[in-house]
């Protein structure tokens, strides 16, 4: 058990106010001036933590109710605060949304189980004295959270500035920051978010330094200083249960720019279990580790990089092979995608039949998937909580899995005794036991395969 350090909830009123930009700006700045600082998201993003971990210089963790439950919200704090003099929180969506089926699961949700301050991040490009209206109806909607400040972004004038202050000023919540509109601070994105930190570190690590001089300047981080040492100081945290040690072996993880997206807990809960995770590059290496009982393939951006790992003809011949005689493979989303035959017409593994094709049309939530047959993460019957975004589709999309949503249910994913692959990204700060099963078939085959 420790106690949580100081920390704050960075918040917007929606998103593309500019939430991630504040939050990694400020976490930058306050590890400038000497702070050790922690970092945490809410919700199931891996894009911005990749941004957070560069601010900050250790890795920062997902704080999502959904898919965890409320009991791993503190655990999961303590270790993004460890040894930290303060814990930075960038919330999801706006302040109040979230899954949306009543469950706790919203930015807000996990400021009450910090018992944390909360800065508003406020959009106020196209208003000037109605910006009191959108900070009071923030302030009063909920009595559980405690807005201790307000940030206005994309601020056009001194005059403008000035009209925003006075506006605030009566609701007796200070403005602790004001960043004028500048086009240096938008990121470059893409159909799922902010590009990944992997594709061009020594780039987003030039825009950082930027961001970090324009919060210092537009900031006051003293004042937001004393807003994260305002809450409570005695609001614990035990360490989470790990998982149980099953057995040695090494696990190939598929890496580089093309899969970048695995959350830090999961590949913790899987060395707790025994692994020795080696890293290889799909786009480049031309086999797998040598000495691998099993595969993992995370999520990430492969439909960018399908004329890479198309090319590399000998590493889909090797891991096909390897797939066929047995090696034990867990796959999300962009991990299935490039297990598929092809990916927009481009050769991929073929370990799995099935086609992938990418479309318009963003599919996106919470999911509750119930296994309808054996696979490298347990028996039929397995229940997995994880979260769906992609653009993409495959035909067909798979049985393996009864999948349950907010708005409605089906079949889908591919699952077979060595084999879980699906568009779910799962975590396993709740469930150490997927990872204890997982490593359970990988050692069910000879070691080395």
């Amino acid at each position: 058990m420790s106690d949580l350090p100081p920390r704050l909830v960075i918040a917007g009123t929606h998103s593309g106010v500019g939430k991630t930009t504040v939050a990694v700006g400020l976490m930058a700045a306050f590890r400038a001036t000497g702070l050790t600082v922690g970092a945490a998201k809410v919700g199931p993003d891996f894009i911005d933590p990749g941004y957070h971990s560069l601010a900050v210089g250790r890795p920062s963790r997902n704080l999502d109710i959904w898919m965890c439950g409320s009991d791993a919200i503190l655990p999961l704090a303590g270790k993004a605060g460890a040894g930290c003099d303060l814990l930075v929180v960038e919330g999801v969506m706006g302040l109040f949304d979230g899954a949306g089926d009543g469950t706790p699961s919203s930015t807000a949700d996990v400021a009450v189980l910090l018992d944390a301050p909360v800065i508003l991040v406020v959009d106020a490009s196209s208003m000037s004295q109605s910006v009191a209206a959108l900070v009071h109806g923030f302030a009063s909607f909920d009595p559980r959270i405690r807005i201790a400040g307000v940030i206005v972004n994309r601020v056009g004038s001194p005059g403008h500035e000035t009209m925003l202050r006075e506006a605030v000023e009566p609701l007796g919540l200070p403005i602790v920051g004001v960043l004028r509109r500048d086009d240096r601070l938008a990121w470059r994105d893409r159909h799922l978010g902010l590009i990944p930190v992997a594709e061009d570190p020594d780039g987003v690590r030039a825009s950082l330094e930027l961001l970090c001089a324009l919060i210092t300047q537009s900031c006051d981080l003293a004042a937001i200083h004393t807003v994260a040492r305002s809450g409570s100081t005695s609001v614990t945290a035990a360490a989470p249960p790990p998982a149980r040690r099953i057995g040695a072996a090494r696990i190939a993880l598929a890496s580089g720019p093309a899969f970048s997206f695995m959350y830090p807990d999961n590949l913790e809960a899987l060395v707790e279990a025994g692994a020795e995770l080696i890293p290889f590059d799909p786009c480049i290496d031309q086999e797998l580790p040598p000495g691998c009982a099993a595969l993992v393939a995370g999520g990430g951006f492969p439909e960018v990089y399908a004329e890479h790992l198309s090319q590399n003809r000998s590493l889909l011949a090797h891991v096909r092979q390897q797939i066929d005689e047995g090696l034990v493979v867990w796959a999300e989303c962009g991990g299935l995608l490039w297990l598929c035959r092809q990916l927009d017409g481009a050769p991929m593994v073929g370990a799995v039949q099935t086609d992938a094709v990418m479309t318009q049309r963003l599919t996106l939530g919470y999911r509750t998937a119930v296994s309808q047959v054996d696979s490298a993460l347990g028996p039929a019957g397995t229940t997995v909580r994880g979260h769906e975004f992609h653009y993409s589709v495959t035909t067909p999309t798979g049985d393996a899995l009864d999948l349950v949503g907010r708005h409605g249910w089906g079949p889908g994913g591919f699952a077979r005794r060595n084999m879980f692959a699906s568009y779910l990204h799962t975590h396993l700060a709740s469930r150490p036991d997927l990872a204890e099963g997982f490593m359970t078939s990988a050692l069910r085959l000879p070691y080395g395969n």
